[in-house]
């Protein structure tokens, strides 16, 4: 099996010399923020992690995308958190694009390599270490979690995107596939992180339009993307971010494969005040 790309690293400066003109767009139904833009200047360092930067690519924003937030993380040798998590109620997800992180969750030691997966329940004990040679990357997705009645919290998973067989969408021959790591039927959880994989002339081919909001990083390729009302083009280190019942469709051009990490919130009915409102 051919090794898989998980998108290139991000940080440094353009020259001087560079146009300032990009792709970046932020508009009433989506983002872009492509890969050239996430550099050195525009990092967080977190509270509770040492040796690690990270890039915020989307938080929970009134009027936009309100569920979830999603980082891209950078830690050095020897860095990492004892208490990673500062809000009990969250869950997580870890998906690793580059080094050997070690995870330790619930008492057990996993050292997580590119394409692994990591499901952390709400209150789950969790810390991470990096003890390479090499800075370990990897996106970490976080949701306040929803309860719902007669559902308990899902368990822990941790896995590889190896493992698990990609399935094709009806009707596409495998020019359109999901890599599932939570089975769809399974109401415990209340968001989905996929991979999805395009092969060349791939489409997603009519525009959907529905309530999950998306964050969208391209692990790998290129394609043309339909948001909204414009076509975009998009590329290995880009992050696309949705907000609820924004159009979107997809041309997958090649030369290669196209690929993204997907988030999108699921498995719950609408709340019908906002939420902590008194009824």
């Amino acid at each position: 099996m051919t090794a898989q790309a998980y998108n290139p690293a991000c940080g440094g400066l353009p020259a001087q010399t560079a146009l300032m003109t990009g792709r970046a767009v932020f508009t009433e139904a989506y983002a872009v923020i492509p890969h050239g833009v996430m550099s050195d200047i525009v990092t967080s360092f977190l509270p509770g992690w040492h040796g690690t930067r990270a890039w915020i690519l989307a938080r929970p924003l009134s009027g936009f995308a309100e569920t979830f937030a999603q980082y891209l993380m950078e830690v050095a040798p020897g860095g990492g958190s004892e208490t990673p998590e500062p809000d009990s109620g969250a869950e997580g997800v870890l998906f690793v694009s580059g080094g050997t992180p070690r995870l330790e969750l619930a008492g057990e030691a996993h050292t997580l390599r590119p394409g692994s997966y990591a499901y952390l329940p709400p209150g789950a004990s969790w810390r991470l270490r990096n003890d390479g040679t090499e800075a370990a990357r990897f996106h970490w997705i976080r949701k306040r979690y929803e309860p719902a009645p007669g559902l308990g919290v899902p368990d822990a998973i941790v896995a590889h995107e190896s493992e698990i067989a990609p399935a094709a969408m009806p009707g596409t021959n495998g020019a359109w596939a999901t890599t599932r790591f939570v089975a769809p039927d399974d109401l415990r959880h209340d968001m989905h992180i996929t991979i999805v994989t395009m092969q060349p002339g791939g489409t997603i081919p009519f525009e959907e339009t529905h309530v999950m909001e998306h964050g969208l990083f391209v692990l790998e390729g290129k394609a043309a993307y339909r948001l909204n009302r414009d076509w975009v083009e998009v590329e290995a280190g880009d992050f696309m971010w949705l907000r609820a019942f924004c159009p979107q469709a997809c041309y997958a051009g090649g030369p290669g494969q196209f690929r993204y990490l997907l988030y999108k919130d699921v498995n719950r009915h609408p709340a019908l005040a906002p939420r902590g409102f008194a009824r």
